[in-house]
């Protein structure tokens, strides 16, 4: 069995998507819907840069989706040969898009909207993110309890048994780096974002979303999408509805989704534009075969042996 990932934020880096834009003429339409969508060159801006002005959440989440989706598309692997497909963090809505739940131009207008709402959620210098390395989710779960001391600071990505990122108010987060080597934690290193996302005070940005994820059509998926909030199967629309805007606020739960899929059967994970989930899948599934995706050479490679 076989299961195709999208990364999430973290992924974008000048250059991206511009190789592929040059070699293949469905990338380039691809990338040129998005901008077309969103009334912007964000084509030119994943090309060019500046990379400041591309980091900047509300063109990142879009930037990273386009470059993932159309890496898959330029493939022209059907997503029959897929039996499950999961995204971290906004590299879900990626997913989503790659199994027919949403068209190209809806995708990138609700993440260029989530993008916004994230960023406009809490002032800029209130929130902040930490990774705590060589943690798992109890430890994680347990420095997040000691340094909260009546301010936010929460659990906001289970990676893999060894990652594990927390996220809140930024004095919160900081009293965090301080306690995480005391329970256990080899390393807490703040994290370059501007919002602490995946936690409760992402709550205006969950309204917004709700909104706009009520507006917006969404197909049955062709195959079931695994979901950050839930670690399990979803196909239906409703359902899958409600679960995105669950997941501005809640936890990324890749580490279980991904152990999940090993149990359901997958043996045989690829990651389309990017490689950064591959390490965490052979942290969590070390037996399973992983795949990045990146290159024209890569995806040579990937359509020769499916």
């Amino acid at each position: 069995m076989r299961a195709f990932i999208f990364p999430g934020q973290g992924s974008q880096s000048v250059g991206m998507g511009k190789a592929l834009a040059e070699s293949a003429a469905i990338a380039r339409e691809l990338f040129q819907e998005v901008d077309e969508a969103l009334g912007q060159n964000l084509a030119r801006l994943m090309a060019e840069g500046p990379i400041e002005e591309l980091t900047l959440t509300e063109n990142a989440q879009p930037a990273i989706m386009a470059n993932a989706l159309a890496t898959f598309r330029t493939s022209g692997i059907d997503i029959a040969k897929a039996d499950f497909v999961a995204g971290h963090s906004l590299g879900e809505y990626t997913a989503l898009a790659a199994a027919g739940a949403f068209d190209v131009a809806t995708t990138a207008r609700l993440l260029k909207l989530r993008g916004q709402a994230m960023q406009a959620a809490v002032p800029v210098g209130e929130g902040a993110m930490a990774a705590l390395l060589g943690a798992n989710l109890e430890i994680a779960q347990a420095v997040a309890d000691a340094a909260a001391e009546g301010e936010v600071c929460t659990v906001a990505n289970d990676n893999d048994p060894t990652q594990v990122v927390i996220s809140g108010h930024r004095a919160a987060v900081e009293r965090a780096l301080e306690i995480a080597k005391a329970k256990g934690a080899k390393r807490a290193v703040l994290l370059p974002v501007s919002a602490p996302f995946h936690s409760p005070l992402m709550e205006p940005a969950a309204h917004a979303m709700e909104q706009a994820l009520g507006d917006s059509e969404i197909a049955r998926p062709a195959v079931p999408v695994y979901a950050n909030v839930t670690a399990a199967p979803v196909q239906n629309p409703a359902e899958i509805r409600r679960l995105l805007v669950e997941q501005v606020t809640g936890m990324v739960r890749w580490r279980e989704s991904v152990a999940a899929m090993a149990e359901a059967g997958v043996t045989h994970f690829v990651e389309f534009g990017g490689k950064v989930l591959a390490p965490m899948v052979k942290r969590i599934a070390p037996d399973a075969k992983v795949t990045s995706v990146i290159t024209m050479d890569d995806i040579d490679a990937l359509v020769k042996e499916i």
